[in-house]
């Protein structure tokens, strides 16, 4: 068996292992790192997704920390008109194959293995030649796959499809002109994650009419507004606004659903139906325009999860449901990170293993980067660790606050630490510090929407801590359960 040898192994050449290894090059000069990964390009589960998936988060803070992904602009239409930009499907690969190929390659320090499998002992299996190779790794390996990503080209429906139903997944809509003669009459969106909604949204501006789409939504989300999600260069007091009006909030609310509701009536938070209690959270971010544009769509369905379609028709638990003929069904019922990981949540630092993970919800790659600035400049685990305790992976309003108060305590930590504060400051991916330290580097007069944000968080913390536990101790006691939303971030 062949041999080989490097510092570094990681797991993943996805948003999680490319943000790890851009910061661990920086900041530690002297490592080996050997990329594995499945797909044949760098990118992760973005090499599955659907052609027109873009970031429902600013691309401000999104991919690694070395290169900024979008130009900083701002859109002039559709429905993030107004808003700085969403990277698109072709983008965010095309942004990942040229850090592969003009930054980590070139540096001689970075092994890249595609399309090959990581086995245990160190063992690098490659998926088309078969050959098995030992790596010899002289310091850790890094697990980059904890989000166990899962789009609809790589998920296996849960529910029984007969022979002969008109079937399909998102990325095979754009290809339906291909049968113009045999087109569907009527679809229908399985699944109420936000890939359900942006395949609503394409049909829509594909030009469906609204009465031709059905949508099996046994249950509501609420969503976060993305004017208030701004890049804080240019928008600092919006941002700040947003994370005050969340403690004020917080602090006032005898539950998470309670919290939501206020927000909801400011309008941070959205909801497509203002009739029905939203019971997710995924932290998906979306515009007001798509969710006008996700109201018009009025044939919704809550019976619950489907068991069952066939020509015509669609079977629930308990009851069948008839549905136009030459009906399509479009499954959207991935679940792209496992909410039922909660049992499975480890230390980041673990001895001869790194285990990526959230250090701040919903911060995928932010998080990465971090860990691996952990790596490069302290000593032992027991420092790292507590300055990362993982965040809680909520997926409901009401444990919604415990991933709120974890994400304040974080703030705090690494705030009081000199070296991740100052790390913060400089880390694109994180949501405010390089602009803070700019402004405050200028004297801007920008500056001043923060400045009561300290007598804020003191204000409300006892109510934000009360809620907060409140919620961990339900998150922590709720059993491991399907979920049926696919979150196009992580």
């Amino acid at each position: 068996m062949a041999e080989f040898e490097t510092d570094y192994l990681v797991i993943g050449a996805g948003a999680v292992g490319m943000a790890f290894t851009d910061t661990l090059l920086d900041e530690d000069p002297d490592c080996h790192i050997t990329i594995v990964d499945k797909h044949a390009k760098p990118g992760g589960h973005w090499n599955d997704a659907y052609s027109f998936v873009t970031l429902h988060q600013p691309s401000s803070t999104y991919g690694v920390n070395s290169v900024e992904l979008c130009t900083n602009r701002v859109d002039a239409h559709g429905h993030n008109a107004g808003m700085y930009p969403l990277a698109k499907h072709a983008e965010i690969l095309a942004y990942y194959e040229q850090l592969m190929n003009e930054r980590f390659l070139p540096s001689g320090r970075v092994t890249y293995l595609p399309l090959s499998e990581y086995h245990e002992g160190h063992k690098v299996k490659g998926i088309l030649s078969g050959e098995t190779r030992q790596v010899n790794v002289r310091r850790k390996l890094v697990d980059g796959t904890y989000f166990q990503t899962s789009v609809p080209s790589t998920h296996k429906p849960a529910y029984e499809i007969a022979d002969g139903t008109p079937f399909t997944i998102p990325g095979e809509l754009p290809g339906l002109w291909k049968d113009a003669d045999n087109l569907p009459e009527h679809f229908v969106i399985l699944g109420a994650g936000k890939t359900a909604m942006d395949t609503a949204v394409w049909l829509l501006e594909a030009g469906v009419a609204a009465d031709r789409i059905g949508w099996v939504r046994p249950r509501d989300s609420w969503m976060f507004n993305r004017k208030f999600l701004q890049p804080a260069e240019h928008h600092l007091d919006r941002l700040v606004d947003f994370q005050r009006r969340q403690m004020r909030a917080a602090a006032a609310s005898e539950s998470g659903d309670e919290m939501f509701a206020k927000l909801g009536e400011e309008g941070l938070m959205l909801r497509i139906d203002p009739e029905t209690k939203p019971e997710m959270f995924h932290f998906a971010v979306i515009s007001e325009g798509e969710i006008a544009m996700l109201r018009e769509i009025s044939q919704v369905y809550r019976q619950g999860r489907v068991t069952r379609i066939e020509p015509g028709k669609m079977h629930f638990a308990s009851e069948g449901v008839d549905v136009p003929a030459r009906t399509m069904f479009i499954d959207c019922t991935a679940s792209a990170v496992p909410f039922d990981a909660r049992s499975n949540q480890r230390p980041f630092f673990d001895g001869d293993t790194i285990t990526l993970q959230l250090a701040q919800s919903p911060f995928v790659p932010y998080s990465a980067s971090l860990a691996a600035f952990l790596e490069a400049n302290f000593e032992t685990d027991d420092e790292k660790n507590a300055l990362t305790p993982p965040a809680p992976l909520t997926d409901t309003p009401s444990a919604y606050p415990a991933a709120f108060l974890s994400n304040l305590r974080s703030t705090g930590l690494l705030s009081q630490n000199e070296k991740t504060n100052a790390f913060n400051a400089r880390s694109r991916l994180h949501p405010t510090g390089p602009a803070v330290a700019k402004m405050m580097a200028e004297g801007s007069p920008k500056l001043a929407a923060i400045a009561d944000i300290g007598s804020v968080v003191k204000e409300c913390m006892p109510g934000i801590m009360a809620l907060g536990m409140k919620a961990f101790a339900e998150h922590n006691a709720a059993p491991p359960r399907e979920t049926s939303v696919t979150k196009n971030q992580a």
